[in-house]
């Protein structure tokens, strides 16, 4: 399932018609709503339940509900995991409850395991349900990913957010329903929290800007330009040759070698010996994370290189290791999102280049970041 998004603005969005009819979305969108009341829709067509037993709103009522829909390789959700864990752990025992709908942008999401594992090496402990056809999705008319509503005891939703931040607003809409539900919260002190701290670089920098969300797969590739290169258009599906021009743009894709374009994602086309085939990207930002798959399931390594340098200890992602030669690679051995790039500040036009030798080599996108730490 695609999403449309401007990652400089922290929320996705997801087309509410076919992606070939659609628009992109390139405005900042970051909204904060305290909305008029109205009946909480029902939680319908899950396809299964992680950490919990099945739930619904009627049988929540008397509890303050947040549910939080999300998808498990976007990195703009991920960012928001630290505040659902503080919430989880500071309100829960006050009639909290939070529901994490998994609605998936890749087929790969909808499996029951990656989300299972996903939920355990994010530390999730709240309830999931796996929202795998959109239903309770449509029900509450969302568009984005991250998206919060919260239900006060009656079971009416009284605010809502999407995308990041606003981590104090929601908290004190947190903090308010449930002493509405009767929740004394005086030994529950509210410490309000802050939003995660932009790189100052980048702050300083005039006329600064962040690499966009970079799609590798042919259904959103085309749209929003993320790869203009002719012949990736041409032969999908198959085995094609393709070359990039001697001059590289920013935010912009590039394929070299033999390459398999596929709906989602672009595939490494052969099993190679001295990673001749090559993906390039000129980016600006501070982090870089990338969607990977393996096809067989079997593990397999990436090479990478910034500048046509191999990565160090300063700059390289948490999913980098450094080998004894220097040669700094990633290994690919679950679908999900690997973390690249580290880098000290923020800096722009940095040459990013990813090899393997391993057919399996599958990229679906990419994303970069500004904040002072993380993703």
């Amino acid at each position: 399932m695609p999403r449309f998004l401007d990652d400089t603005t922290n929320v996705k969005r997801r087309p509410a018609v076919p992606v070939k009819l659609a628009m992109i979305v390139l405005v900042a969108l970051f909204v904060s709503v305290a909305c008029a009341s109205f009946p909480a829709p029902e939680i319908k067509g899950i396809k299964a339940w992680i950490n919990s037993e099945p739930m619904t709103i009627k049988g929540l009522r008397g509890k303050v509900v947040l549910i939080d829909f999300w998808t498990y390789t976007c990195v703009n959700c991920i960012r928001t995991f630290p505040y659902l864990k503080q919430w989880q752990a500071k309100y829960a025992d006050d009639g909290l409850v939070i529901i994490g709908v998994h609605s998936p942008e890749f087929e790969f999401e909808k499996d029951y395991s990656n989300v299972l594992q996903a939920t355990q090496d994010n530390g999730i402990t709240w309830a999931v349900a796996q929202d795998n056809d959109f239903e309770t999705w449509r029900n509450y008319g969302n568009s984005f990913w991250p998206a919060k509503y919260l239900v006060d005891k009656d079971g009416k939703v009284r605010y809502s957010h999407f995308g990041e931040g606003f981590y104090y607003e929601t908290e004190k809409w947190i903090r308010n329903l449930l002493e509405e539900a009767g929740a004394d919260l005086l030994d529950n002190p509210f410490e309000p929290p802050g939003d995660q701290q932009v790189d100052q670089t980048y702050l300083e920098r005039r006329n600064g800007t962040v690499t966009r969300e970079l799609y590798a797969g042919l259904a959103m590739a085309g749209l929003g330009e993320y790869v203009r290169q002719q012949d990736f258009f041409q032969n999908t599906g198959s085995v094609t040759q393709l070359k990039s021009p001697a001059e590289h743009k920013s935010g912009v894709l590039y394929f070299d070698g033999t390459w398999i374009v596929g709906p989602e994602n672009t595939r490494h086309g052969r099993d190679t010996t001295g990673y001749e085939d090559v993906l390039s990207v000129v980016y600006s930002a501070r982090s870089v994370n990338a969607v990977l798959t393996s096809e067989s399931g079997q593990p397999y390594t990436v090479q990478v290189k910034l500048d046509g340098e191999f990565l160090t200890d300063a700059n390289k992602g948490e999913d980098i290791t450094i080998g004894p030669d220097g040669a700094s690679f990633l290994v690919v051995d679950e679908p999900r999102m690997y973390n690249v790039v580290e880098a000290p500040a923020y800096s722009q036009d940095n040459a990013l280049t990813m090899s393997s030798n391993s057919d399996d080599f599958g990229i679906f996108a990419f994303t970069f970041g500004v904040y002072q730490t993380g993703p």
